[in-house]
């Protein structure tokens, strides 16, 4: 088959577990899958994303919206959808899609393109996979109009399942997306003095990732007795804490741990609170292994928790994480971000990555939290970057 670029296209050979794509598609009724968020499609692509709309979806009167389409059994039949400039991209490192439609520059575009392709392969009133949250009304009005006898069904938890199990690639990205997001904290705590203030050290913590091929996405900092974690002019004095929670990425893979700091020695006081939370993550730590229930984790951690003198102002949570820093397994139920923790019953998988973070807001003391990223082992589990997981001195 001939793409739109002028090249013979590679064979069919998908980046991801088919045969697992098309268990989960037929238990959700799925014939054909139309991904159009952006972490799906750079995880179906095989780790591909397109770096000139990496930071803004927006052009024009529209925006960019890349596409997958995936026949249920069929890896022969499928197709990107993409922007315009992104021929070039498969120029030089072709695409494993068969179809390639490298033709667009907003929504309706890529959506008619899509329309076309799945009347090539004769999917035009099938049951169509798509991803609700991630596909525009303006190109799903185009698809339902031009799809006449289509069922949409929602496949964004065949999806999820999909990316559930990490390949040894992805672990080695989250790996080390762990190792270089610890590494720019612990410098930045280090290099922060007296009288440094909240935004000179999130740009500061900016610039460690990024010199360290991280994409930077957040910080969550307090200092002192606040509890608040966004940027100000506050400024960190000697004696007190420092709370540094960052998320950042390596080739769309997430990092996202927390440490402590402190502007001097540790007093007796903080060394115990520290203690607490450490003993809450080790109680949620020796239940992990695969095979497990993930809500054994828990009912050890809130065990822990309960004890703790801490408790009446000390929280536990985990989640999945990957290319998201929400994802399945989904352990607890998390209101604020919408999900329901259905996966705590089920048994842990060896390849799942999860966040175990306890967060103490102190009254007096401050913010005080430990999080840390554990990829699911037969025998137990691998902690990404242990280091740093007790008082990093500032000013040093």
């Amino acid at each position: 088959m001939n793409d739109n670029t002028g090249q013979t296209a590679p064979a069919a050979v998908a980046p991801f577990d088919t045969a697992k794509l098309d268990r989960l598609m037929e238990e959700a009724g799925i014939d054909v899958i139309v991904a159009t968020s952006k972490h799906n499609t750079q995880y179906l692509m095989g780790g591909y994303k397109f770096i000139f709309f990496a930071a803004m979806d927006a052009i024009g009167h529209s925006r960019y919206l890349p596409m997958v389409i995936y026949e249920k059994g069929t890896p022969d039949h499928s197709a990107y959808v993409g922007n315009r400039m992104e021929g070039a991209e498969h120029q030089n490192n072709p695409f494993w899609t068969p179809a390639v439609h490298t033709a667009t520059w907003g929504t309706q575009d890529a959506a008619g393109l899509a329309v076309e392709h799945l009347r090539k392969i004769g999917k035009t009133g099938g049951r169509i996979g798509i991803e609700p949250a991630f596909l525009p009304s303006d190109a799903r009005d185009l698809l339902a109009s031009r799809l006449d006898g289509a069922r949409f069904v929602d496949a964004t938890h065949a999806l999820e399942r999909l990316r559930a199990v990490k390949t040894a690639d992805e672990l080695a990205k989250l790996r080390r997306a762990s190792e270089l997001i610890t590494d720019s904290m612990l410098a930045t705590i280090a290099a922060t003095r007296v009288g440094s203030m909240k935004m000179e050290i999130i740009e500061r913590l900016r610039r460690e990732e990024t010199n360290r091929s991280l994409h930077f996405d957040y910080c969550l900092l307090t200092l002192g007795s606040s509890h608040n974690r966004a940027g100000s002019p506050q400024a960190w004095a000697e004696g007190e804490i420092l709370s540094i929670d960052s998320g950042g990425n390596l080739h769309g893979y997430i990092g996202d741990l927390c440490r402590m700091g402190v502007l001097g020695e540790p007093d007796a006081e903080l060394e115990d609170l520290l203690a607490e939370v450490e003993s809450i993550q080790q109680a949620a730590f020796s239940r992990v292994r695969a095979g497990a229930a993930g809500i054994e984790m828990i009912v050890a951690a809130e065990a822990e928790l309960k004890a703790s003198p801490s408790a009446a102002f000390t929280d536990f949570f985990c989640h999945g994480m990957g290319l998201i820093s929400h994802e399945a397994p989904f352990l607890m139920t998390n209101h604020p971000v919408a999900y329901d923790g259905i996966d705590a019953d089920k048994p842990l998988e060896a390849g799942m990555v999860i966040s175990v973070e306890t967060t103490m807001l102190h009254p007096k003391r401050g913010f005080i939290k430990l999080e840390d990223t554990l990829a699911i082992t037969h025998g137990g589990y691998e902690m990404f970057s242990e280091r740093g997981r007790s008082w990093n001195r500032g000013g040093v």
